[in-house]
């Protein structure tokens, strides 16, 4: 929303995925790669693991999200942004909760919504459709396993030892040159004789986050096709902990915060930008 000539957003995190929120009800800013990255960038901006523009509905949704990434790009689907855009759509009067849809690239996504006990919190949860799985891919150790998972955007879920000893931006920047429209890379473990899955997860366009909502999906799923894991699976985040139930659908659920409102000038913030380095 564009006030006096600054624009209005709110910044919201699920699990310490951050978002930068524009709601917009009459469908009438301008967001951009060139603005999304200049907000998100955490030196020379806001700083965010990404953008979400909150749009008014279509197609029989409520309302509609359109995500970019905090490099700019721009991606089908975030299940921790689509939380925090709700929790956006709710304070500002866009939506009625308990339930409604969301319009998404990925496409509709419904969701439930409950006000937290404390002011700036809540509990949502989405269903984030049918989970798509590849084949599993052979691999060289007994105790490691591979396989993509679609949820909407592209994932490759690697089973193997503890999450904690892996150089994720080494190894998930290499993974990205074997997908040419990039994809997101789980690294998970799971906890013997337990639905408990340690995940660290680096992301296509913003790097390693502390957490992932569709990653949590793509994990639980991949694991439950391995035989590792129950249909009520709690994915453990840096972040924080997500509740993935696998019934056909997936639904991912959890808490969401509401850290602060803020005006910005898109001029000034995109004049402050940080170079970018064209190679």
């Amino acid at each position: 929303m564009l006030v006096n000539g600054g624009m209005q957003l709110s910044k919201h995190h699920g699990a310490g995925n951050d978002f930068l929120v524009v709601t917009d009800p009459e469908g009438r800013v301008d967001v951009g790669a060139d603005l999304a990255r200049a907000l998100c960038d955490r030196r020379f901006g806001v700083g965010a693991d990404g953008v979400l523009h909150l749009l008014p509905g279509r197609d029989g949704a409520a309302v509609a999200m359109e995500l970019f990434n905090a490099d700019g790009s721009r991606a089908e689907m975030s299940g921790n942004g689509i939380r925090c855009l709700a929790q956006a759509a709710v304070d500002a009067g866009m939506v009625t909760p308990p339930s409604f849809t969301v319009a998404t690239d990925a496409g509709p996504r419904d969701v439930e919504y409950r006000a937290g006990a404390q002011d700036g919190t809540a509990r949502v949860s989405v269903d984030m459709g049918v989970p798509a799985l590849g084949p599993d891919q052979p691999q060289h150790f007994a105790d490691r396993r591979a396989r993509t998972v679609d949820m909407g955007n592209p994932h490759l879920v690697l089973l193997g030892p503890d999450p904690a000893a892996v150089d994720v931006v080494e190894v998930g920047q290499g993974i990205q040159t074997a997908f040419p429209a990039g994809v997101n890379v789980e690294f998970v473990a799971v906890t013997a004789g337990t639905d408990e899955i340690t995940l660290r997860v680096y992301e296509r366009g913003v790097g390693e986050t502390l957490a992932c909502g569709t990653g949590s999906c793509a994990a639980a799923a991949a694991a439950h096709a391995w035989g590792l894991v129950g249909t009520r699976v709690t994915v453990v985040n840096p972040g924080g902990p997500l509740e993935v139930t696998l019934d056909g659908h997936v639904r991912l659920e959890g808490p969401t915060w509401r850290v602060a409102d803020l005006s910005v000038d898109p001029a000034v913030v995109l004049a402050a930008a940080r170079p970018v380095v064209r190679r």
